[in-house]
This record gives structure tokens, C-alpha cells and sequence, in this order.
């Protein structure tokens, strides 16, 4: 019935624009105070780490993997970031340096003895986790100043996190999307034995792609202390189940290197709302990742369901 009025396959694109309106209206109508720009310059403080954690997962489930580790990677660098990044910056860059080589090489292990990622991963954030307590066994550091004097820019009529994920969301895009090299990064992950027959290297294509995933992790590590000003182990232990919802928000799907970096961007803003919409409720924080489940649910159905139309 519905594909009669809509193109079942553009209704699947705009999904995730479609919840991020709808859960905007639902705020603005319990909380009018934040149709504001401190309003949404306050609920949106974090969407720009959030985000970034998001499209490095999507870099991950391009290539059919999945990234278990990316919570405990951004507490990582933020250990870092806050520590010997602002104590002696060269060895700190060095650190982050060796940190996005080492998820390239996690990639590579992942494909040279075809091992589960989810096992892989699992294992790794134990690491990353393990590392980022050596590096600051209690919560502390400081972060660089001009990484607190780029999070604290204040643009004119939209707060700053709406700018910094739109220009992410265009970057990743075009250069995912609407490059020669974007379309064998996602052919990988859509048929992978086509690209290897056309010469390309699986292996190298599975190291570029988890390489950007702990790049994108670096800049979320950052930008996350950026705000918080301080650093902590456990500062993102929630971004791996963020940005696994937000990707799949956004349309990503584990099969056939079917992805969208707009719609993560996209998917990362409303999981962000979705926790203020939640304190409006003043639904309990024990509750709210219930809630936020729900909506993940909610959403997932409704995709199901226009690929069913979609099919027929």
C-alpha cells in the first residue's frame, strides 16, 4: 500500500532524517525552552564525539566486520590526549600515530586468518581498555588548550555541533560515495570477490578501512576531551553501543557493504537527542538505555518493513 504513494527506496534513505524530525518535534513540544540555540547548542554538546565514533563503526561494517572495541579506544585516546599529548605533545601524536596503526593491523589479522571481528575486537578493548588505565590509572590530565578552544568555537545563528557534523557528514560522503577508490572501499564489503578479481588488494582495502576507523576513533577521543577539558578511562565505555545503533540508524546494514555517512551523522544526532528527550521524560538513567533500545527497535521495524514493500 505504501509503495503506491512513496518510492519505497527513497522513503529507506530519508528514515533517518525523517526520525531525527520527528524526535525534534517530540522535544521542542515537551521542552519549548529548547527550540533555542542554547538549547540545542546544550543538548547537541556531544553529538560531534558521538558521531565520529559513529562513522568509524560505519568504516568497520562497510567491510561486513563489526567493531567491538571503539568505546574502549576512544577512552584510549583520550587517556592519552589529556596526558602526553598535553605534557609532550611528539610523543603524544606518536602514541595516536601507533594507535591507528595497530586497528590497520587488527584488520589485517581479521583478514589473513579469517577470524571472527567480533571475536577480534572483543578481545582488543580489553587492550585498549587495559592501556588507557595504565596511561591514567584514575580520572585527571588536562586537556591542550586549543583542542577546549575548537570545541568552544561559537558560530553565529547554528551552534557550533550542528556545523561540525554537517561538514563531517559532506566529507565523509563525497569522499565514500562519489570517489573511484569510495566505490572499491564499499565493493569490498558488496562483493568482495569481484574487486579481488579486478586486481584489487582485500588486504589492503580491510587495513584502510579499519586504519580510518581508528582515525575517526582519534578524533572522537579528542574532541571528547576537547569538552570535557579532562580525561578518563572510561569516558566513552558507552560509544561502542552508540555507534553501533547510530550506524544502523543511519542505514548501514552488516551485509553487502551497504552504508550511508550522512544517515550515520544523522543517526548519531538523534541517539544524541534521544537522551535529552529522555531526562524531559524524567525517565530514570538505569531505564534509558532501554529506551534508547526502543527506538533503535522501533526504527528497525519500520526499515523492515519498507524493505518488504520495497521487494514486492
Amino acid at each position: 500500500m505504501l509503495q503506491r504513494f512513496v518510492n519505497p527506496r527513497l522513503l529507506r534513505s530519508a528514515l533517518p532524517a525523517l526520525s531525527l524530525a520527528v524526535l525534534l518535534v517530540a522535544i521542542f513540544y515537551t521542552q519549548p525552552r529548547a527550540m533555542s540555540y542554547f538549547g540545542l547548542n546544550l543538548m547537541l554538546q556531544y553529538a560531534v564525539p558521538i558521531a565520529l565514533a559513529t562513522l568509524a563503526q560505519m568504516f568497520v561494517i562497510t567491510v561486513n566486520d563489526l567493531d567491538l572495541s571503539i568505546g574502549p579506544f576512544v577512552g584510549l585516546v583520550a587517556s592519552i590526549g589529556a596526558t602526553y599529548l598535553h605534557d609532550t605533545p611528539a610523543l603524544g601524536l606518536l602514541m595516536l600515530a601507533g594507535c591507528v596503526a595497530l586497528y590497520a593491523a587488527m584488520g589485517a589479522l581479521i583478514h589473513l586468518r579469517n577470524l571472527p571481528s567480533i571475536v577480534v575486537t572483543l578481545g582488543m578493548s580489553f587492550v585498549w581498555l587495559g592501556i588507557a588505565v595504565l596511561v591514567l590509572p584514575t580520572p585527571g590530565g588536562k586537556a591542550p588548550e586549543y583542542l577546549k578552544a575548537l570545541m568552544s568555537i561559537q558560530v553565529p545563528l547554528v551552534p557550533f555541533p550542528i556545523v561540525a557534523a554537517i561538514i563531517i557528514a559532506l566529507v565523509v560522503h563525497f569522499a565514500l560515495m562519489h570517489s573511484s577508490y569510495g566505490v572499491i572501499l564499499r565493493g569490498a564489503g558488496g562483493n568482495p570477490k569481484a574487486v579481488a578479481r579486478a586486481g584489487w588488494s582485500l588486504l589492503r582495502t580491510k587495513m584502510i578501512m579499519f586504519g580510518l576507523a581508528g582515525f575517526f576513533g582519534v578524533l572522537s577521543g579528542l574532541s571528547l576531551i576537547g569538552l570535557t577539558t579532562s580525561g578518563d578511562a572510561h569516558i566513552a565505555d558507552r560509544y561502542t553501543l552508540y555507534s553501533i545503533a547510530g550506524a544502523i540508524l543511519g542505514g548501514a546494514e552488516f551485509v553487502g557493504g551497504r552504508v550511508s555517512p550522512v544517515g550515520a551523522v544523522l543517526g548519531a544526532l538523534t541517539l544524541t537527542l534521544a537522551g535529552s528527550f529522555l531526562i524531559f521524560l524524567r525517565v530514570s538513567p538505569d531505564w534509558q538505555i532501554g529506551a534508547q533500545g526502543a527506538i533503535l527497535i522501533l526504527v528497525l521495524a519500520l526499515r523492515a518493513l519498507i524493505s518488504r514493500g520495497e521487494a514486492r
